[in-house]
């Protein structure tokens, strides 16, 4: 069973940044893919980045060049640095973690508002 804790959803205004984090509680050699995930009101919940352990990225077109993946395999952690954000970022963040026997782990949630 992997445990992860997100933290740093909140509000801000279009053009401003968040960065949001996420720590597993697995040892890092059992974790495969980390990423995030978000899902808007009314929308079914879609890819926005996600980091090998190899350190391979994976991009949503809409997230590119704003939007920064980083994996701290030391702490188990993955980080989104979101930078230039507009209304349509507006969701809840998952964070989301593989592991190589192939189960998918989802955090709670952390809810991003971005005012125009």
């Amino acid at each position: 069973q992997v445990q992860l804790v997100e933290s740093g959803g909140g509000l801000v205004q279009a053009g401003g940044s968040l960065r949001l984090s996420c720590a597993a509680s697995k040892n890092a050699f059992t974790i495969n893919t980390m990423g995030w995930y978000r899902q808007a009101p009314g929308k079914q919940r879609e890819l926005v980045a996600t980091i090998t352990s190899g350190g391979s990225t994976n991009y949503a077109d809409s997230v590119k060049g704003r939007f920064t993946i980083i994996r701290d395999s030391a702490k188990n952690t993955v980080y989104l640095q979101m930078n230039s954000l507009k209304p349509e970022d507006t969701g809840v963040y998952y964070c989301m973690v593989t592991v190589f026997s192939g189960i998918v782990y989802w955090g709670k949630g952390t809810l991003v508002t971005v005012s125009s």
